[in-house]
């Protein structure tokens, strides 16, 4: 179930953003980015529709997916 991101408080939306970024692993790229840019590179995506946040049932968890993957 896709939950929409714009009716969450925006603590709980950081909260989640936060995790999910925590839970994404180490970055290996050229540069080091902070916890703090990745939340908003995550964030930018959810607004721009690039990303849903998804409820799963069967795992009782949030996470973030490709929106494409919902084929809306």
């Amino acid at each position: 179930m896709i939950i929409p991101w714009q009716q969450l408080d925006a603590e709980t939306l950081n909260n989640l953003l936060e995790a999910f970024v925590l839970r994404e692993g180490t970055d290996y790229g050229e540069q080091e980015r902070s916890l703090a840019q990745k939340v908003e590179d995550v964030r930018r995506q959810l607004e721009n529709g690039e990303v849903v946040l998804v409820w799963s049932e069967l795992h009782e968890s949030v996470n973030i997916m490709p929106q494409k993957s919902f084929g809306r």
